[in-house]
């Protein structure tokens, strides 16, 4: 372990802490982490125990990886209990991390909005740098989970305020959030990065159609992604239940990837609707299955409904999506527009009917399918993929640090950045 870090020169080692998700698991995270490794930096993550991956400590990569028990959340107790014990973790693997490898900048990757006190102290304490990489508007996301706001909500917005007075850099997923940084969060613009999510090319082969999964019905639509409330699963059935019943399409199958704590209500409401013959849930699946599926669609589909945490949002199904070449539908939303352009057909906000008339205009065209998968695939390569994001990243470390080591080289020319910018 100490080896690790007397090889590596100081300024070139990294702490990232993650809560909502466990790595590698997390593949933005996972993707930030490597690319950082192969820029020449050492890199160790903190992360929950969850979704199979409990091992309290492995190397991946050139990765290592500290995890912590994690008491999941399901009422605001459950939130509480949740973030004061991630807390407790996130400072002990800290201080040991700081021990066995040492770093020189925390990265702490929202939600939670409370990372910052783990930052805070080894900031003041040890001069680290303090990067945050805003994944979600916390606020947005509690008034989209409980439909309100109150003392949470404005409790969320202060600890949101405190994350970037802390940051020394500020790490934004898309134009939106990059506003919100320098609006709500005070930064100065060239302390803000924006580092899409985009997928790796490489993991996201192309290849034939599997017909067994059509059920035997002429066509195939797909969904990938977290099964919440904001998502809107009821509105896709709700779509799917038009198209079954007003339009006349009795040949298309809708799979539906992802698990989530509302999964069992919308399968429920499925059966409610008389649609769940149409509809095939397979939960959280591995790479392989999701490839499967989706290199199977003739058309993928995005149903979050309306509110400010999906419009400023950018969702990675929306890339994944058009990085395999397939036509989307999808309602209006800023993020999702500018993400798909005229890869996608947008419907009304929450209007299922309109959202069901899309994807009928879709499977009637097969030229429009074609065109709007290729325009879409287009899109990742040249702007969206991963290999876009990688130069912005090491753009943000590099500023980060810049002001750290011309303090601590008084007169002298700061060090070169990593390799790869």
């Amino acid at each position: 372990m100490k080896a690790d870090a007397a090889i590596t020169p100081r300024g070139r080692r990294v702490l990232i802490i993650v809560e909502n998700l466990p790595v590698p698991f997390d593949r933005r995270v996972w993707a930030e982490a490597t690319s950082l490794v192969d820029a020449g930096y050492q890199v160790s993550v903190i992360s929950p125990m969850m979704k199979g991956f409990t091992a309290p400590f492995e190397v991946i990569d050139g990765v290592h990886v500290y995890r912590h028990p994690l008491a999941e959340a399901g009422s605001g107790a459950g939130y509480l209990r949740e973030y004061l014990g991630a807390l407790f973790h996130q400072f002990r693997l800290a201080f040991k991390v700081r021990r066995e490898r040492g770093f020189d900048v925390i990265h702490a990757c929202n939600p939670p909005d409370l990372i910052f006190l783990v930052a805070a102290v080894f900031k003041l304490f040890d001069g680290a740098r303090f990067i945050f990489d805003h994944h979600d508007l916390c606020p947005e996301l509690y008034e989209a989970k409980f439909g309100r706001r109150g003392p949470a909500y404005w409790a969320l917005r202060g600890a949101e305020r405190l994350t970037f007075a802390l940051a020394d850099i500020s790490i934004a997923t898309n134009e939106s959030y990059r506003d919100i940084a320098l609006a709500r969060g005070g930064m100065k613009p060239d302390r803000v990065f924006i580092v899409r999510s985009g997928p790796r090319l490489d993991r996201m082969a192309i290849a034939a159609p599997n017909a067994a999964l059509k059920r035997g019905r002429r066509f195939l639509a797909g969904y990938v992604g977290v099964i919440g409330d904001q998502e809107g699963l009821d509105l896709l059935i709700g779509a799917v239940a038009h198209l079954v019943n007003h339009v006349g399409r009795t040949d298309v199958q809708f799979a539906i990837i992802g698990d989530g704590p509302e999964l069992a209500a919308v399968k429920a409401f499925a059966e409610t609707k008389g649609v769940s013959a149409y509809m095939d849930f397979y939960g959280r699946v591995d790479d392989a299955l999701f490839l499967d599926v989706l290199n199977t669609a003739d058309v993928c589909v995005n149903s979050d409904r309306a509110c400010a945490m999906n419009d400023k949002s950018t969702m990675n199904k929306i890339l994944e999506y058009m990085a395999l070449g397939k036509p989307i539908v999808q309602f209006e939303m800023t993020e999702g527009r500018r993400s798909a352009g005229a890869a996608s057909l947008y419907a009304r906000p929450d209007n299922v009917a309109d959202f069901a008339l899309k994807i009928d205009t879709l499977l009637n065209d097969p030229a429009l399918r074609r065109d709007m998968g290729a325009l879409g695939r287009e899109r990742v390569q040249t702007q969206f993929s991963w290999a876009h994001s990688v130069p912005a990243l090491l753009r943000a470390y590099a500023a980060a640090f810049e002001e750290r080591e011309r303090a601590a080289l008084p007169g002298r020319q700061a060090p070169a950045a990593p390799a790869g910018e």
